[in-house]
């Protein structure tokens, strides 16, 4: 095949004969254009290979021969067209017959007329197709006999000879719609008529959209018919050439299969690790994968270790196997073991920090020391000391234990006592735990709530090389939903892992099938470690985002009420040193805290307010006794140097 230009090889393109593979023989570069314009290829090289697969009309073009304009039509224009059969028109009926004799068709003749014709009968509008059947004597004047075809009836007409026009010669058959010319390879650059145009002539210029696949283009190139690049039909002589197109791990998934699919790796994204798990140094360009299929279940656990320095992050497979032991929670505030309570499960803890009562704006409350066993009852609340609706938790001290069997049985009611904490108490809280059962991770996450701390007492019997009962405890943060695809190494068949693709979304391109891959089921890698950043950035997922966080526990408005207080006296005191400014002779003293000259030193001590044991809200008192008393040596020396 000789090479055409890409407008003419895909209006004359059968549709049914599609696939085509195509080769660029001249390519078309647009400045200002990396490789596409409005998602159309818009660069080709010379030799380039396309494989066309599709071609969808966009638009026709309507042109006037004449005057050059231009209108666009969309592929569901409703009009009806029919094709002239020259560019020369008659200006009578006597000439349209004369020519018609004159040349190899004899009658009948189609023909139309560019303006009204009006008879006796009827009135014939311009454009509308005519058939001279035969020239014949009608009421004594030499006549063309014409059928008008209206659809439901034929009429007869009888026009004279005369009769001026201009008038144009049509293609025999019927009006045919937009779809039927353009499929019609012998109407291309035919001129047509239409009623719906006040020209007296038209040419269609169809533009189309053609899709194609090329090597190592992972999505379908769409190019348009109108690209100025000439191709080459090569589809016999490439029947062998294989068309490389890449896929994303994603897409694969996208797509459910079919699995098992044998790919080799082509790109692997770039930037620092997520997982810092051993097979992730194997997967890079060129190694051979066979993707298995999904993981199942689709959930996950994100989990943190407890006791160390420097935390571990993993992500735990709802298949793990291992088994685990619930383990104390600690509780910082009242306002966390408030939102540790879950009905139908006692939450009793042991407290780990001395507390007086008189540190609280809680009336009710007396203190807390270290050992004391609580029992959380619930919310409610209580009226603080400035007589205003406190939020508190409400606890029940227990007794002290006996003996192992007395651990969840119920206390004397003398020993119980209701103690009221404000939410916003600060304490430290260890749960009383005598759970020993061992839980698989499913039965545990069905029954108690995220967080949980446990301990893995026995790995996952699969993997051999569980990290995680080397460590003294786990909390279970988070529960994600999340795809995985199981996959496995052709350098390493039995070395099975799962990849999220929404995370590591690795191009791939399939391959023939992998020899020597095991069929069946393989024991699959189901904890995997996670860097640090990658682990913080899957606890600000939208899915984590939308959950509303806890309110902050309220502030004490005692204290700030004593720090309104503290700058009052800082003020009242100021202006009482302001009043025992010596002359400019003696040096400026240290006088933010000096007492009145008239008092003596029994009432300049007697101003400080003794301090109760642990009492904190004492800070809002600002004189201090050993400053003053040097203060008094100072103001004595002066004295008795004047």
């Amino acid at each position: 095949m000789e090479p055409v230009s890409l407008q003419d090889f895909v209006c004359a393109l059968d549709p049914a004969s599609l696939p085509r593979v195509l080769r660029v023989c001249s390519g078309v570069y647009f400045q200002g254009s990396i490789y596409e314009i409005s998602g159309n290829e818009c660069c080709l090289s010379t030799g380039d290979l396309i494989k066309v697969t599709h071609i969808r009309l966009q638009k026709v073009v309507c042109e006037n021969p004449g005057t050059g304009q231009t209108t666009e039509l969309a592929p569901n224009f409703q009009g009806h067209f029919s094709p002239l059969t020259g560019r020369q028109s008659y200006g009578t009926l006597e000439e349209l017959v004369y020519a018609a004799t004159q040349s190899s068709k004899s009658l009948p003749i189609h023909f139309m007329s560019t303006h009204r014709i009006t008879t006796k009968a009827r009135v014939v509008p311009q454009k509308q197709p005519l058939k001279l059947e035969a020239v014949e004597m009608h009421q004594g004047a030499c006549c063309a006999r014409c059928v008008l075809d209206s659809g439901a009836q034929q009429v007869f007409l009888h026009l004279p000879l005369s009769q001026k026009g201009p008038f144009w010669k049509l293609e025999p058959g019927p009006p045919r719609t937009l779809l039927q010319v353009l499929q019609d390879p012998t109407m291309r650059d035919t001129l047509l008529t239409c009623s719906a145009f006040p020209w007296r002539s038209l040419i269609l210029k169809p533009q189309y959209e053609v899709e194609a696949i090329m090597h190592l283009r992972r999505t379908v190139v769409k190019i348009p018919s109108t690209l100025e690049v000439d191709v080459e039909d090569v589809t016999v002589s490439s029947q062998h050439i294989h068309f490389i197109q890449p896929l994303l791990l994603s897409e694969a998934l996208a797509r459910g299969g079919p699995f098992p699919l044998a790919t080799e790796i082509l790109e692997v994204p770039q930037g620092s690790p997520n997982f810092l798990s051993p097979w992730l140094r194997s997967l890079h360009k060129g190694q051979r994968l066979c993707l298995r299929g999904v993981a199942s279940p689709p959930w996950r656990f994100l989990a943190s270790t407890r006791g160390r320095k420097v935390p571990r992050h993993f992500m735990i497979s709802g298949a793990y196997r291992g088994k685990l032991r619930r383990r104390p929670r600690e509780f910082p505030t009242a306002y966390d073991l408030l939102g540790a309570l879950q009905p139908g499960q006692p939450l009793r803890v042991v407290t780990t920090k001395d507390c007086e009562g008189d540190e609280l704006e809680n009336l009710g409350f007396a203190s807390l020391a270290v050992g004391d066993r609580l029992e959380v009852l619930g919310s409610g609340q209580a009226l603080g000391k400035h007589e205003r609706d406190l939020d508190v938790l409400v606890c029940q001290r227990l007794g002290e234990q006996t003996g192992e069997e007395e651990a969840w049985e119920d206390e004397e009611v003398q020993d119980q006592e209701q103690i009221l904490l404000p939410l916003y108490f600060s304490g430290g809280f260890v749960e009383e735990l005598s759970d020993a059962r061992r839980y698989s991770l499913q039965d545990l996450t069905a029954q108690f709530s995220l967080p949980c701390e446990v301990k893995v007492v026995a790995k996952d019997p699969r993997h051999p090389a569980d990290p995680l009962p080397s460590f003294p405890g786990l909390q279970l943060e988070e529960k994600i939903l999340e795809p995985f695809l199981v996959v496995s190494l052709d350098s390493d068949p039995e070395m099975c892992f799962e990849i999220p693709p929404r995370w590591l979304d690795l191009t791939v391109v399939e391959v023939e099938e992998l020899p020597g891959q095991p069929s069946g089921a393989l024991p699959t890698a189901t904890v995997e470690e996670l860097t640090e950043a990658f682990y913080y950035s899957l606890r600000k997922l939208p899915a984590f985002e939308s959950q509303a966080p806890p309110p902050r526990p309220p502030k004490s408005k005692g204290l700030s009420e004593q720090k309104q207080q503290m700058h009052k006296e800082k003020g009242f005191k100021s202006s009482q040193v302001s009043e025992l400014q010596e002359p400019p002779l003696l040096p400026k003293l240290r006088t933010k805290s000096l007492p009145k000259v008239t008092q003596d030193s029994s009432d300049l001590y007697s101003e400080v307010p003794g301090r109760k044991k642990g009492r904190r809200t004492a800070m809002p008192i600002t004189e201090d006794s050993d400053d003053e008393h040097d203060y008094e040596e100072i103001l004595e020396q002066f004295s008795k140097t004047l």
